[in-house]
């Protein structure tokens, strides 16, 4: 299967806050916020929405094609996508600008307080999907992560027009799209992928009720944090599954990321959507066990051997057919 990963490529400033925001949220003062948190870690690593899907996909042996705009520091970040997978010779270079900055603070609970500078990313409304299929070949899906909004629209209408599956995946730019921005953007997908406050966002700005927006699309994947995730269809198909037992929580970033490598790397190879979501959950379950969004490792005796703990010799049996070059 030919996959493109179409969003952002980023660096991630991760911080570790050790109290709790809400001690210090005030219930009647909320529209007048003034925070400020002492933090007692800072980590930079690499992320990016795009580039941790498609780092994922690498780690499990497939070979994504990145569709993103970088910055002039590139070089450094491209050299370890491409050892580990990923097809980077189409991303679009800024000149000028510099790869976008991804700021997250993390509190004891593991709830995130982020913002995100776009640097290069602005120009990823500069990329044509033609001209990169032209060279590859026609894709089987394209996924559409984070990215600027209007490189996203497009990517989306071009996937419409020419008839290609696409996997919209608005995550983190739910809050700044307008309703009718985020109807453009889904309507019409193979598989929406949310978790339960954007679907809950998604419903509120589109005006769509949950049914609505679940006919809107083939398949909708809910993820729904530490009980896992839920996949959907308005035929009545529906399956839940639960998330492995992680050895400890270092920090949540790019979980939604890997959960979305892991689930289509399951489709390109043929599986359930059973499948595809355990195969999802596990690799989720590997970045909250690190610091940095691509900084796990395993195995293939260790992938395999999770997997049988979390659902069974014979899931895990299923998955080891496909799991051959890690």
């Amino acid at each position: 299967m030919k996959i493109g990963v179409a969003g952002s490529v980023g660096l991630d400033h991760l911080m570790v806050f050790s109290g709790k925001f809400t001690d210090s949220l005030v219930a009647d003062s909320l529209e007048k916020v003034s925070l400020s948190f002492l933090v007692d870690s800072l980590d930079v690593r690499r992320g990016g929405c795009a580039a941790n899907i498609a780092f994922g996909m690498g780690v499990l042996g497939l070979n994504p094609i990145l569709i993103s705009a970088v910055g002039k520091d590139w070089p450094d970040y491209e050299a370890w996508l491409s050892r580990h997978g990923v097809d980077t010779s189409h991303a679009l270079v800024s000149q000028t600008l510099f790869t976008a900055h991804f700021m997250v603070t993390t509190d004891q609970d593991l709830n995130q307080i982020a913002s995100f500078f776009p640097g290069a990313m602005s120009e990823a409304r500069n990329i044509e999907l033609q001209p990169i299929m032209d060279k590859t070949g026609r894709f089987d899906i394209l996924v559409i992560s984070p990215d600027d909004p209007e490189a996203m629209l497009r990517h989306s209408e071009t996937c419409r027009q020419s008839g290609i599956a696409f996997a919209a995946d608005p995550s983190q730019q739910m809050a700044r799209m307008s309703g009718e921005e985020i109807k453009l953007l889904i309507d019409g997908a193979a598989y929406l992928f949310m978790n339960e406050y954007e679907l809950a966002l998604a419903m509120q700005k589109t005006g769509w009720s949950d049914r609505e927006i679940l006919e809107r699309v083939k398949v909708r994947v809910v993820t729904l944090g530490s009980k896992g995730a839920k996949v959907e269809t308005a035929s009545g198909d529906f399956v839940q599954v639960a998330c492995p037992k992680e050895r400890s929580k270092t920090d949540p970033t790019g979980v939604g990321d890997s959960f979305r490598s892991g689930f289509i790397a399951g489709l390109a190879w043929g599986l359930t959507h059973e499948r595809c979501a355990q195969l999802g959950a596990l690799v989720a379950t590997y970045v909250i066990e690190t610091m940095g969004t691509q900084e796990y490792r395993f195995t293939h005796a260790e992938f395999i051997a999770r997997f049988a703990e979390a659902y069974g010799q014979d899931a895990a049996d299923e998955i080891a057919l496909h799991l051959t070059q890690v």
